[in-house]
Parts: C-alpha cells; structure tokens; sequence
C-alpha cells in the first residue's frame, strides 16, 4: 500500500497486483471530492473504486489550489499595489511573477474539468482530454518556475525589515488565509506543476485499457513529463549563467553585447578551420555555439588557454548547408569534413572544415539542437530576466575582486 501525496491531503491506496486481476478483499478509504477527508469504512470492490479516489483526490487538489491562488493574486498581490510607498512595480513582478496568468489558466482548467467530473459515479470521468486542451497553457509555469529563486530572495531582504514582516501578516489575517508564510503560498505553483505527472501516471495505473479516458489519460501524462521536464531543464540553465558570464569576462578584447543579452546555454564548442569568403584566407578559430549564436575566438600563440574574441554569427539569420568532400568553386578550395553557414538575408556565406568526419556530424547535430532549442524557448517566452543578468554580472565582479585580492596576499 502507498500514500499518494495532494496537494493539501493524503490518499490511501491499494497498489497489491490483486486490485489489478480482480475484485480485493482489502478494506479501503473514500475521499470526498468536496474535502481532505478519507472517510473510511467502505470496501474497496475493485480498480473503478481505486480510480474513484485518484480522480476525487485531483479533483479536491484543484479546488483547494485555486483558493490559494485567489488567496495569493487578492490577499497579497492586490494589497501591495495600495502601497506604492513600500513596493515598486518592479519588485512585485519580481516577487509575484506572473501569478496572475496563472490564476486566470487554472480557473479555465478546473472549469472543464467540472465539466468532465461525475459526480455519481468518479471513476467514469474522462480527464485525459482536459489536459490535452489546455497543455500549451502549461507553459506559463515555465516563467513562474525561472523567477521563483528571484522572489525568495526578494522576500528575503525585504523581511529584514519588520515593517515588512507585519504587513504581509496583515495581509494573510485580512484574506483569512492559513498559518503559512507568504513564501509557502509563492512556492505551491512550483510544487503543483511537478505534482500533475505523479497525479496522472497513478491515474493511469487504475485505468483500464478498454476504459475511454485511457488513451488520452497516457497521453496527457507523456505531455506533462515533457512540460516538467522542460522547464527542470531551463531552470537548470538559469542556475548555470553565471558560468557564461564567467566564460566572457575571461575573453580578452571582447566587442558588442553581452552574450546573456540573446543566450542562455552553450551547447557545442570545438576548433575549426574557417574561411570567411571566397579566396580568404584559411583561419584556424575556436567557435563556442550559443543559442541564437556562435562566439568565434583566437587562441594566444604562447598561453593557449588564453582566448581573444575574434567575432559572432548571429544563428538566426543563417541556415547549416551539409558539403560533400570534393573541390568547392565558390571558395577555390578542396573540401574535407566542411558545411557552411548561409546567410539568407545577404547571402554572405562561412566555410568551415572539421579535423575529422566525426567531428563534422556533432556540429551538424549540434546546430539542428540549437534551433529545435530557439523554436521551444520561443513557444513558451523563455528569455532571462533583467533581474538574472544583474545576479550574473554581479557574481562576476564577486569573483574578480577576490582573486585580485588573492594575488595581492599571495605577493
């Protein structure tokens, strides 16, 4: 037996094999979709009662998550905004995100999964379609989710402050909400979009093959796993921008923008021969491939570990053209384990040649993931806050001072 987890309560259930093959002989609870109550004392017949409990347990969750919502967006956020003395606009996008989005998507989701819900008989409601409707609206959490290390901190240094302290407290006994710190409610929508594959996956368990919420049940699992997957993996990449700032602020004779200004993640770096127009010299480059771009670099002729910028293509604006080995008009040259890059605005063209044919296909597939990461990022608004860059740079400047600060000891 095992508990499943709410997202305010506990759910009892039977998971022995038996349940599966046929009618069980264990006694179980029944959670009234209305409450957090298991009432106990009802015999568990059969898989369509196991199915009734998860079913009333999402069911209860849901309702239960949209107060704390309300709670949040009426009892904390729309108090602050009668204080522009003690909050500016910008600390609440930083504290709150866009828990109003939020809000207003899980209002419409719980809508049609009323609609769906049989009150009589639970284990026939059909789910699996909600979800599937409603799966790019998912894609909000994933901006909720990057600034949530944001909020904390902001909550941080403001409770610092006492007056802080009481108005929030204020806030949680007008709203007439529960004993939680205002950072307990800003963590629940992380907590919750984690919690849907769980939900869902033990649903599917207690959901016959011949049942019709089947199909759509698995595949509305399938498309959670992915939505939290993904946005782990872009809360990962945010948690690692430092080390990009650290990498460019190691690059000597750096030009332009600042590589966090359009990127987020290196995804391939290597050395290569390069050839930037026909009858050019051949160039031997050290090329860092970002999303949105590709930083070229110079080694040092005596430190080789030393990098000078030496210029970026903006991978938005060219297309990857695979090349043959053979001899190459255009640039007069015997091609080798080479591709191009193809501007398609200007029609300006880079000739580039690997050492090794192996080398030539992890570029190649290094570029199709760069561009399938640019088209997912642009589907659910990813980008890095002005607040993170701030971090980064900040944590930058952190560490160049106590290295001078080493060497000056060390001397």
């Amino acid at each position: 037996m095992q508990w499943i987890r709410g997202g305010t309560g506990m759910l009892w259930v039977n998971q022995e094999d038996g349940v599966e093959e046929g009618p069980s002989d264990v006694q179980n609870g029944h959670l009234d979709p209305n409450s957090d109550c298991l009432c106990l004392g009802r015999p568990l017949q059969n898989r369509d009662q196991m199915r009734a409990n998860v079913i009333n347990e999402i069911m209860s969750t849901e309702r239960h998550y949209i107060k704390h919502l309300k709670d949040i967006c009426e009892g904390y956020l729309k108090q602050c905004r009668k204080r522009r003395d003690m909050f500016s606009d910008e600390q609440l996008k930083v504290i709150f995100g866009n828990i109003e989005d939020i809000y207003r998507f899980q209002m419409g989701f719980v809508r049609d999964l009323e609609k769906q819900y049989n009150n009589d008989d639970p284990h026939l409601s059909e789910i699996g379609p909600c979800f599937l409707e409603h799966q790019d609206g998912f894609w909000i959490y994933s901006e909720y989710c990057n600034n949530h290390l944001d909020a904390c901190m902001e909550l941080s240094k403001l409770m610092k402050d006492s007056r802080y302290q009481h108005f929030f407290e204020a806030c949680r006994l007008l709203q007439q909400m529960i004993d939680i710190a205002i950072d307990g409610f800003l963590l629940t929508p992380v907590q919750k979009i984690c919690k849907y594959p769980l939900q869902l996956a033990e649903l599917l368990k207690y959901t016959a093959q011949d049942h019709s919420d089947y199909r759509y049940v698995a595949a509305a699992l399938a498309v959670m796993r992915n939505v939290t997957q993904q946005i782990n993996e872009r809360k990962r990449r945010l948690e690692n921008i430092d080390k990009i700032a650290q990498w460019q602020a190691s690059v000597l004779d750096w030009e332009g923008e600042d590589i966090l200004d359009r990127s987020s993640e290196l995804i391939y770096t290597g050395e290569m021969a390069w050839i930037y127009q026909p009858y050019g010299r051949n160039q031997q480059r050290v090329f860092f491939l970002f999303d949105h771009q590709m930083v070229l670099c110079k080694k040092d002729l005596i430190r080789r570990d030393i990098l000078y910028y030496k210029g970026r293509i903006d991978m938005d604006k060219y297309e990857v053209i695979d090349i043959e080995d053979g001899r190459d008009d255009d640039f007069n040259v015997s091609m080798k384990n080479a591709f191009k890059l193809h501007n398609k605005e200007t029609e300006e063209v880079h000739l580039f040649f690997a050492k090794k044919l192996e080398e030539k296909i992890r570029w190649l597939r290094a570029f199709r993931e760069e561009r399938k990461m640019v088209q997912e990022d642009e589907k659910i608004g990813f980008e890095i806050s002005e607040n993170q860059k701030r971090q980064a740079a900040m944590t930058v400047r952190k560490a160049s001072k106590q290295k001078v600060t080493q060497r000056k000891w060390h001397y």
